[in-house]
């Protein structure tokens, strides 16, 4: 009987380091500080550090600057991590101002600190970055081969040739194919021979790292390629072909000793969950603060123009595809919420005059950030569709029902690019499920706050929006 074993994480420990290290500066700095320009220190100081300790590295791990594909990049991960300091910094103002006790830190210690610290940070990445990098690129740890053509191959020679922070140099690739039938002339990667020729390169220890990305139907070959290898001392991996799926959040998840893959998942797991549920009441509650002479405003435009409620409530999906009533202005003489539902088109007659107007600038779509606060919806997510036409694009627009991965959103990643309001074709309707699940795919606090900032300027207005 073959023994299952746990299949561990590799690979990443330069993010760990800088996670390590950050905490290290950010304490650092302040002791410094505080050693050179405050009278006495006290416990406050301790306090004080553990906050943003603690605020730092949850925003930074939401924002992103600590993806291994991020590190790579100081331009990549500055950003991220300037706003989740800012953040850590507005969060410890908060707590100092409410208890009262901003008299116990010198100004000048806090304030060299405050800006003193990102930059610490920026110059650690990239004196970190270019040490792991200084080291000679011919070095044996750093040789690798791909074994395999494919399209996982290809991926994964890209990958190691687009970045440094991998520590990998990669020779080429091995594949026992002709290079008449790869189509070689297209590879950028050199083809460097057949298997067999990979094998006698590893036993003189021409190279240390074996990536084996043969296709997942030929699992006997695999497994043969492998045997091979276990005559030498090369270092061997298996490149999952992953590609034959379309991956939305796909993690790792052990159950008990035998390792599972999500394929289709959501990105809100633990703290992720608390933080965009944070990030809804948050700024759905300002923004309805800001707003409320508006939507008491369009409430008496909207009462004045035709007769009927203020508000219309229609069905929806949300998130899970279960049913919830998004709230929106009446716009329409008629109010269609059962099994046909006509999508508003240009010219349309059961349009009032005043609800073309608030159709086109969004403000029907202002008392969503009611639904938002009630949790049905958030700030940022695919759009809401009427039930109905779920119901008949579910059948024809493949990976339709992934949209409800999350919950709804007053704006998203589809608005802003130009696909908001009708969709009167199925290619434009496939386009917007093909941005909606880039979102789920790439999910992140940073991409949120880039999608709010583009709303402002681009995403309530637009030519098909009726």
């Amino acid at each position: 009987m073959i023994e299952m074993g746990i299949i561990k994480r590799h690979g990443d420990e330069h993010v760990i380091a800088y996670r390590v290290s950050d905490i290290a500066i950010i304490a650092t700095t302040i002791f410094i500080a505080a050693a050179l320009y405050a009278d006495t220190w006290s416990v406050y100081y301790l306090l004080a550090t553990s906050v943003v300790v603690v605020a730092f590295m949850v925003m930074a791990e939401l924002l992103g600057a600590y993806n291994p594909s991020a590190v790579s990049s100081l331009r990549q991960t500055f950003a991220p991590i300037l706003l989740a300091w800012l953040c850590s910094i507005g969060l410890l103002l908060v707590f100092t101002f409410g208890f009262k006790v901003t008299d116990y830190f010198s100004r000048l210690a806090m304030s060299t600190w405050f800006v003193a610290t990102p930059a610490l940070l920026a110059s650690y990445r990239v004196a970190y970055s270019k040490l792991r990098t200084s080291s000679k690129s011919d070095s044996y740890e750093k040789k690798s081969i791909i074994i395999g053509a494919t399209p996982a191959g290809l991926a994964l020679a890209r990958e190691i040739e687009s970045s440094n922070h991998h520590g990998l140099r990669l020779i080429g690739i091995f594949d026992d194919r002709s290079p008449e039938r790869l189509q070689s002339d297209n590879l950028s990667t050199p083809l460097c021979g057949s298997i067999n020729d990979a094998l006698r390169m590893a036993k003189e220890r021409n190279f240390r790292h074996v990536y084996v990305a043969l296709p997942m139907q030929a699992s006997n070959r695999i497994k043969e390629v492998i045997n091979y290898f276990a005559d030498s001392t090369a270092r061997v991996y298996i490149v999952p072909d992953f590609f034959t799926y379309d991956l939305i959040q796909s993690r790792w998840r052990n159950v008990g000793n035998i390792p599972t893959l999500s394929i289709h998942d959501t990105p809100f797991y633990g703290t992720s969950t608390f933080v965009k549920r944070l990030e809804d009441i948050v700024v759905s509650t300002l923004i309805l603060m800001l707003i409320s002479p508006v939507l008491f405003a369009v409430a008496i435009g909207v009462k004045l123009s035709s007769p009927g409620p203020v508000i219309f409530k229609q069905d929806r999906y949300g998130l899970d595809g279960k049913k919830i009533k998004v709230w929106k202005f009446r716009s329409m003489r008629s109010m269609d919420n059962g099994e046909v539902v006509k999508q508003a088109t240009k010219g349309d007659p059961r349009i009032t005059k005043f609800g073309a107007f608030i159709r086109r600038t969004s403000l029907d779509e202002l008392p969503q950030f009611i639904n938002v606060l009630q949790g049905r919806m958030s700030i940022v997510g695919p759009r809401p569709h009427a039930v109905s036409h779920n119901e008949e694009y579910r059948q024809i627009v493949n990976r339709y029902m992934l949209r409800h991965q999350v919950k709804p959103g007053i704006t998203g990643w589809a608005q802003i690019n130009g696909y908001r309001g009708e969709t009167d074709t199925v290619d434009k309707m496939e386009k917007r499920v093909e941005y909606d699940l880039s979102y789920i795919r790439k999910w992140s606090l940073w991409l949120d706050i880039k999608i709010i900032f583009l709303t402002i300027f681009k995403g309530f207005v637009g030519k098909t929006a009726y």
